[in-house]
């Protein structure tokens, strides 16, 4: 679960990846799979591992569109602390 800033709680961050590395492997599953090769059984825990893999990336992703909300509804006031 991510937290109010988007990013997985410190009790997620242990076992979960980062957006690039989820993405990175994510692609690597992918090749192996198209390559083929594989029993039935290499094939279903690739295809598993992947929609583990795609899950962490969406919830990354959605962690940063909040963000991303968030920092658009701030008013411009001259906030120096505003982020853009």
């Amino acid at each position: 679960m991510a937290d109010e800033t988007g990013e997985p709680k410190e009790t997620d961050r242990a076992d979960k990846p980062s957006y690039e590395q989820a993405r990175d492997e994510l692609a690597d599953v992918v090749k192996r799979l198209e390559a083929g090769g594989l029993t039935l059984e290499e094939s279903l825990a690739l295809w598993e591992r992947g929609e583990k893999l795609a899950a962490i990336c969406e919830e990354w992703l959605e962690g940063a569109r909040a963000r991303l909300a968030a920092a658009m509804a701030r008013p411009e006031d001259g906030d120096p602390s505003a982020p853009f």
